[in-house]
């Protein structure tokens, strides 16, 4: 009897231990043979003010990008005048918590400075002024975080989703040649610094063949392109999988690698005619577009965990042409999703809940990789 006793306790100890070994895996340990698997961080994070948000990074994480900090408005509020306090210290914070930083965005028509695009008196600047600008802008910046950096997303969000080009300020003074400008800029200003082309509904077929003549013309003319980013701001029944896995082989045949770098996944139903991640959308609260306000039913947690599966099915697939995944965002209370498309929703779009404890899906996808 003492003898199986012994042994029923040996192999409680050596199973409990190697449950527990596993439990303690990060996604960094497994994923991170493949790419980099990071997070976007808020001020808050980065300024080291969440002890429990840096004990996930630390665990599940190799790599960040600011969520904010390092777009144009932040880092330039007023011509020539740069600040640069925020985002220094979001370097300090991944140099000490062993993350590879990557920069996010040089050249966005949206959260840009309000003097980028207009002169003294309002008016549109002049197509010189304009290039100026956006030089000088990229130039300073990619200089300041030279050697600290090792990527950018050098334009952001620039082509619509039929594949012409987004009528923003940017194009409609400048015409697609902003993007020539701003990819020599940061080439020109760290020449060892990767450069991408960084964009939302990247399945979509007109953007798909958009995106491929974009990189193509940049190479032909000599300019570096990386890789491409797919946002993959995703819901339960968008995108198109078979669509999404043939934007990953195509931007891959153009000779770059593919990164998810703003990976959530949208879970609360949505008004008729909301689409892609266009933060100029905003709808009025119903009610019934916030249904899980108390938390999720186990049937709907279930579909989430099994849509989270399917793409991390689609990225172990393709894990030699993808560089990286990016989370937008560490934990569900944190996600601009409760707040963006409708205001003071309870979205659960992140791999961790609101009290920063890994869903049960983490260990899904840990599975996929090993």
């Amino acid at each position: 009897m003492k003898k199986v006793i012994r042994l029923v306790l040996f192999i409680s100890v050596v199973v409990g231990g190697s449950a527990n070994a596993y439990a303690q895996q990060g996604l960094k340990d497994v994923l991170g043979q493949y790419c980099y698997i990071g997070t976007s961080l808020n001020q808050w994070q980065s300024d080291g003010q969440d002890a429990a948000a840096s004990a996930v990074v630390r665990q599940h994480f190799n790599s960040a990008v600011a969520e904010n900090c390092m777009k144009a408005e932040c880092l330039q509020p007023a011509e020539g005048i740069f600040d640069f306090r925020t985002a220094d210290k979001l370097v300090s914070y991944c140099e000490e918590n062993g993350l590879t930083l990557f920069g996010h965005c040089l050249v966005w028509h949206s959260q840009a400075p309000d003097w980028m695009f207009t002169d003294s008196y309002g008016h549109p600047v002049s197509r010189e002024k304009l290039a100026d600008r956006l030089e000088k802008h990229i130039k300073t910046v990619v200089g300041h975080f030279r050697g600290k950096i090792y990527g950018w997303d050098v334009v952001n969000e620039a082509i619509e989703d039929d594949g012409s080009f987004r009528q923003s300020p940017l194009y409609k003074i400048l015409g697609e040649e902003f993007i020539e400008i701003a990819f020599r800029a940061a080439q020109e200003s760290d020449p060892n610094v990767q450069l991408y082309y960084n964009d939302f509904s990247m399945s979509k077929p007109g953007k798909r063949e958009a995106v491929c003549r974009l990189i193509k013309k940049l190479k032909s003319k000599g300019i570096r392109i990386d890789a491409v980013g797919m946002q993959s701001h995703n819901g339960l029944d968008y995108p198109n999988l078979d669509e999404y896995e043939k934007s990953i082989d195509a931007f891959a045949a153009c000779g770059v690698k593919v990164m998810m770098t703003e990976l959530d996944l949208n879970v609360l139903p949505n008004p008729s005619g909301f689409g892609g991640a266009d933060i100029a959308q905003n709808y009025e609260f119903q009610q019934k577009y916030n249904p899980y306000a108390a938390g999720l039913p186990k049937e709907m947690e279930k579909k989430i965990n099994n849509r989270w599966v399917e793409f991390f099915q689609i990225y172990q697939r393709h894990r030699h042409q993808i560089s990286r995944i990016n989370l937008w965002g560490i934990a569900d209370h944190n996600s601009w999703l409760n707040e963006w498309p409708i205001k003071g929703r309870t979205n659960y779009p992140l791999l961790f809940d609101r009290q920063y404890q890994a869903k049960s899906v983490v260990n899904e996808i840990i599975k996929l990789y090993k």
